[in-house]
């Protein structure tokens, strides 16, 4: 009797689950998922607290790619009945079929939220992306709004080329003057670096076709058109000016803990504290995976494939064959930013909309230079089912930081006092109203664009020689993927396993170009 192949597949996040469940419904392949954590999820888990839940960094579960959307709407039906949706039943239409709203009395299900997201700038709300409309140029004032015209204008004349940083991606397409107002001190509060040291790389992948062109012929349409629309694919919309999305009753780890319970069921296996510690190699080929548990134990599991998830210098770290010096090299000066969020429940904020009610953003970029900050999430308007007590504001104060930095290191209490000091501080709440507090740190959120990134090719040409390698999601390929777009990578890796497809190239192009999710 033939002995059933096994796939090996290291971290239980978006893409390793996605992996796991595509080879258990198409396939005798057998997935083994390695979560060194105890949470599933990766950075798209849910972390509950004293009964509210946080969602950390924020997940839109919203994609241009009919696969995706078909895939989270299969598991998790639209809700009807959702207060915070323009329409009371939501549908979205393909080529092949109409996902219709289902009964909101269930858990099991995705609630349609209004997107809205504004930056805080002059302690002042500035609608994001930037409309220019007349609220937004009062605020700005005419010698800078005049600034922000010629600057665009002279961007458009004479854009910089080879555009070859961050910043030259930026100037090229919104100026001079609105890349200094709006763009350059708030990215550098994320990265911890200067704009000229980031590759253009970033702006291609994270904003694609966003510029202020955009932005404006974006704010005109809607103004104009008088038709509500049901679709919530908004395929002719850019990524960052969507106006809804999909999001799970519980927050987005309540969908992939139900992915994990799917691949139990239908004979897959998901191990939690399970790190991995190595890769055994014959040749160019990964002929099993060594893990150990926090008692000690360890186990080696024969792979017939691997995925991997895990940070690109671990996994390079892990392999017991020799590594080339310049693959090391490039391995070891690959960089990571971390990231700290602050949960705070409070009793109201400080700021209103103009009816007197809840601020409506689920997240707000924080753009103020006094303060460290970088983005704030309202857990209210993401579902109300985030937060226990309805009467109470639930927020998240999301830092960007190193593992060494004196942020990072600070105790629990000490973070939280000092990031209520900081709101406190730019008006958007008062500590006397804060009644709770819940620290998460997140090592390695988001792979940098800057360090040895240059020279990733060399890394890329490496691991395609393991013929049976698998670099997939976020970590697994040094890429700042949205969670859609690290589905697709492990999708389309489970494709070419079945298919018998041994080029890798497919896999690392997804979300490298503006018309990838096409689908021609």
């Amino acid at each position: 009797m033939q002995q059933q192949k096994t796939a090996v597949i290291i971290g239980a996040g978006p893409a390793g689950l996605t992996a796991a469940l595509e080879f258990v419904r198409r396939s005798e392949i057998k997935p083994i998922v390695l979560e060194a954590s105890h949470e599933i999820g990766g950075i798209s888990r849910t972390i509950r607290y004293n009964g509210n839940r946080m969602d950390i960094g924020g997940h839109r579960f919203f994609s241009k790619s009919d696969r995706v959307m078909d895939w989270w709407t299969e598991l998790m039906p639209v809700a009807s009945g959702d207060d915070g949706a323009a329409e009371h039943a939501v549908r979205y239409q393909n080529k092949e079929r109409t996902v219709t709203a289902t009964s909101m009395d269930s858990d099991l299900v995705m609630l349609v939220r209004p997107r809205k997201s504004r930056i805080y700038f002059l302690r002042n709300f500035f609608n994001y992306p930037l409309s220019l409309d007349a609220a937004t140029l009062r605020l700005l004032g005419l010698k800078r709004t005049f600034k922000i015209g010629i600057g665009y204008m002279r961007a458009k004349l004479f854009p910089r080329k080879p555009e070859k940083t961050l910043e030259d991606f930026l100037i090229n397409r919104f100026g001079v003057e609105l890349y200094l107002t709006f763009f350059k001190s708030y990215t550098e509060k994320v990265w911890g670096v200067t704009c000229d040291q980031i590759s253009a790389e970033w702006g291609a992948q994270r904003i694609k076709g966003l510029s202020l062109r955009t932005a404006i012929l974006h704010f005109l349409k809607k103004t104009l058109s008088r038709k509500k629309s049901a679709d919530v694919a908004q395929k002719g919309t850019e990524t960052s000016l969507i106006e809804k999305f999909l999001y799970p009753k519980y927050g987005p780890g309540q969908l992939w803990e139900h992915v994990a319970d799917l691949v139990k069921e239908k004979g897959g296996e998901v191990k939690l504290g399970w790190r991995v510690s190595g890769l055994r190699t014959e040749g160019n080929h990964i002929v099993s995976v060594e893990a150990a548990n926090e008692a000690g134990e360890k186990v080696v599991i024969a792979a017939d494939h691997v995925f991997s998830t895990m940070p690109v210098r671990e996994l390079i770290r892990g392999l017991d064959c020799e590594i080339p010096a310049n693959v090391r090299e490039v391995s070891e000066g690959l960089i990571y930013r971390d990231f700290v969020t602050v949960g705070l429940l409070a009793d109201r904020l400080s700021v209103t909309e103009q009816d007197g009610g809840l601020l409506k953003d689920t997240w707000i970029y924080i753009q103020e230079p006094d303060v460290l900050v970088g983005r704030l999430q309202i857990f209210n308007n993401w579902s109300p089912y985030m937060v226990a007590d309805p009467k109470k504001v639930w927020i998240g104060l999301e830092y960007f930081c190193y593992e060494t930095d004196p942020l990072w290191k600070m105790p629990n209490g000490e973070i939280a006092r000092f990031a209520i000091s900081e709101v406190e501080k730019i008006g958007i709440l008062k500590a006397a109203d804060v009644r709770d507090s819940h620290v998460v740190r997140v090592p390695k959120t988001y792979p940098a664009y800057f360090g040895t990134y240059d020279r990733f090719e060399e890394i890329v040409d490496f691991v395609n020689k393991f013929d049976n390698l698998y670099l997939v999601g976020r970590n697994g390929m040094h890429k700042y993927n949205n969670q859609d777009h690290s589905m697709l990578t492990a999708m389309t890796a489970v494709d070419d396993i079945l298919a018998g497809v041994k080029d890798k190239t497919g896999i690392w192009k997804i979300n490298t170009e503006q018309d990838y999710h096409e689908e021609k």
